[in-house]
């Protein structure tokens, strides 16, 4: 089995698209993304499943195409920011780094705007679902990392150099 050099999870706008491809970059592997398989795979926008499909049909497909990656990916690979919410997806993730980019709340609704793009974030009040969404998220990141960045205050250049660094010191103190 593959395993990615690491694995990119964190709510939407914690900075997982930003930094995923930069972090690969920095270490000489390819980037993959399970959004973007989704959307290769379906021809639809996530948005889209959503909307059509519903959320039940889509964490469906989306815990499918990590396992996929998971198995055949060599590189850096991000995961979308629910996908660490199956049980089968957080088993999968057992022995791979797992940086978790944590954002605070204020900086979070900064970035993503709370957009009509963002599915879980459509509707009557996207502050609160945002801030419960965060909430209830925490733990399950957590329980699935082995490195953990705030990326609140930091540029995505700031963010690659941390998890590099303790990248490397986790595999240094593994031989």
């Amino acid at each position: 089995m593959v395993k990615p050099c690491i694995v990119v999870a964190g709510p939407p706008g914690s900075g997982k698209s930003t930094v995923g491809p930069r972090l690969a970059e920095h270490l000489g592997v390819p980037f993959r993304d399970s959004d973007d398989d989704i959307v290769l795979r379906t021809g639809r926008t996530i948005a889209d499943i959503f909307a059509t499909d519903g959320e039940p049909a889509f964490r469906e497909l989306e815990e499918s195409v990590i396992a996929e990656a998971l198995a055949e990916h060599d590189g850096v690979l991000s995961v979308g920011g629910g996908g660490v919410l199956a049980a089968a997806t957080r088993e999968r993730l057992r022995g791979h780094h797992v940086v978790f980019l944590n954002v605070g709340f204020a900086a979070g609704v900064k970035r993503v705007g709370l957009s009509t793009a963002r599915p879980l974030l459509a509707g009557v009040n996207p502050r609160a679902t945002y801030k419960s969404l965060l909430e209830a998220r925490l733990p399950i990141y957590r329980s699935v990392a082995t490195i953990e960045v705030d990326t609140s205050e930091r540029t995505p250049d700031e963010i690659v150099a941390i998890v590099a660094a303790e990248l490397s010191e986790n595999l240094e103190n593994t031989k």
